[in-house]
């Protein structure tokens, strides 16, 4: 018989969150539950589904993997956690990271501790769960990236720049602020922020040059479009754990433009420009050298050849299969 797996993430449901699933189900059977606000129905739903299941696969340490390793634990089935970075983030200087909640804390050790496996996104993140908790129950599995999905399509636009942030992002982890800053030193080129809320845009539009527009959040198609007609994708964060969004627009061809932190290096290699975080002047410069090179064929052949979705599947299967003893 199929190895059942019940497969847990908060919302949104994004592409790679998709794929996972769609990975597995080749495989396995498979239930998605996802898991948005904590209630007694959705309580009782993940514990029939954790009855039923062989495993959990649970993405993100939050409240919902705690659960459902409690109950993997209690039941006796095997459980999987995807770590993306901010469940061991602790960084009071802008705010971020579940480290600095107690409470938090204390379900990401549990998770940690307990999780049959525990998935890094990169040899950043890895490094990054090590250093909060001395386990060797953690393997790496680089995302994957669709890249029959994410393909350059038509012409690039010289003059567009975009980045790509969440709904509710924080402003100064994702470098906002630095991107939106930079467009007044290149008043002749389109900036685009897809991704946050009204109340955020509000805020920013205050601030902002007539250059810079605000795309709402996007998903599929719409965001893929974003992709396929940029010239240069910038992701100016703080830090960073892997970086999806950015190796998607690699993935379209985009040329990026990058801060030196967390995984962007290990993401980017030699196929984009680096800045110094928080430096709007520097980062136009970067961006004027981007929209002049050709480095978009060569940032898609590193997502081809490094992240490509075909190692996350095989990788995946591979953990699978060993802690289900088969």
């Amino acid at each position: 018989m199929k190895t059942k797996i019940l497969y847990i993430t908060p919302p949104p449901y994004r592409s790679f969150l998709k794929k996972d699933a769609e990975l597995l189900k080749k495989y396995y059977k498979i239930r998605v539950i996802i898991f948005d606000k904590l209630s007694p129905p959705l309580i009782f739903k993940l514990f029939k589904g954790v009855l039923w299941a062989d495993i959990t696969f649970s993405w993100f340490a939050d409240t919902h993997a705690f659960l459902a390793v409690l109950l993997s634990k209690l039941f006796r089935k095997k459980s999987i956690v995807v770590v993306g970075g901010y469940e061991v983030a602790k960084v009071p200087e802008i705010g971020y990271g579940a480290l600095l909640n107690p409470k938090s804390a204390r379900k990401v050790k549990y998770v940690l501790e307990n999780a049959d496996k525990v998935l890094a996104v990169s040899n950043f993140n890895k490094k990054e769960i090590l250093e909060y908790m001395n386990l060797n129950n953690v393997k790496l599995v680089y995302n994957g990236v669709d890249i029959t999905k994410f393909k350059p399509a038509i012409k690039k636009e010289d003059d567009l720049i975009i980045t790509v942030a969440g709904r509710h992002p924080n402003i100064k982890l994702k470098g906002l602020d630095t991107f939106i800053k930079t467009a007044r030193f290149l008043p002749e080129k389109k900036f685009v922020v897809i991704g946050l809320s009204k109340d955020l845009v509000n805020n920013l539009e205050k601030v902002s040059t007539s250059n810079v527009t605000f795309a709402g959040f996007l998903l599929g198609r719409d965001l893929i479009q974003y992709y396929q007609k940029a010239k240069v994708y910038c992701q100016l964060s703080y830090r960073e754990s892997f970086g999806m969004a950015l190796a998607e627009a690699m993935a379209c061809g985009c040329i990026p433009v990058v801060t030196n932190r967390g995984a962007l290096p290990e993401v980017v290699g030699e196929t984009g420009f680096y800045v110094p975080y928080g430096d709007p002047r520097a980062t136009a410069e970067a961006i004027k050298e981007a929209l002049k090179s050709d480095k978009g064929k060569i940032a898609r052949e590193r997502i081809k050849s490094m992240f490509p979705l075909e190692r996350r599947e095989r990788d995946l299967i591979g953990i699978i299969e060993e802690i289900m003893g088969k």
